[in-house]
């Protein structure tokens, strides 16, 4: 186990495959168990493996690697409802959000809100255009990744890495 870690930490590609099959299937099932369709789990599982290969370098206690990619898979899932429940408190309070808009659309916000979308324009336009394709499939054209994947010609994984990247490279700049 540690070896195979110690190879994925020096760039060994076929290290991080033989770690992806090694736990994606037991954390899949244990998704699966816990969320109401399969392409969520699906989705969380990939987002585990990538949190997963960023942070391996600071895991204190490799051998505990396993319970380790399932406190990830905890969490995700947590923030996976979270971000449901989110979306359901706010669609349950949309007269309040409309009411909100219409006087975010007042003369006094709108600079604001033209400061806003310059800050975007300018970092979504620093970005190579692989990721600007990305993000806009995913976040104007509302497609999800895995057609996104079918349209690029590329595996779910490398489309959902390719998303995560392009997010991490955004919001970077959109900071700047």
């Amino acid at each position: 186990m540690e070896h195979s870690i110690e190879r994925i930490l020096q760039g060994d590609e076929s290290a991080v495959e033989e770690f992806y099959k090694q736990f994606s299937p037991g954390i899949l099932r244990y998704l699966k168990q816990k969320l109401p369709k399969e392409e969520d789990a699906q989705e969380i599982l990939n987002d585990v493996f990538l949190d997963a290969i960023e942070e391996l370098p600071t895991v204190n206690n490799k051998a505990n690697v396993k319970a380790w990619l399932y406190q990830i898979a905890h969490h995700k899932m947590v923030n996976f409802y979270r971000k449901k429940k989110i979306k359901s408190l706010l669609f349950s309070q949309f007269p309040y959000l409309q009411i909100v808009a219409e006087e975010f659309d007042q003369p006094q916000f709108q600079l604001e809100k033209e400061e806003v979308k310059i800050r975007l324009q300018m970092a979504l336009e620093k970005l190579s255009q692989k990721y600007q394709q990305i993000l806009r499939m995913h976040y104007i054209q509302e497609l999800p990744v895995k057609i996104i994947a079918i349209q690029l010609n590329v595996s779910f994984k490398t489309a959902e890495s390719r998303l995560y990247r392009a997010r991490q490279q955004f919001i970077k700049y959109y900071n700047q």
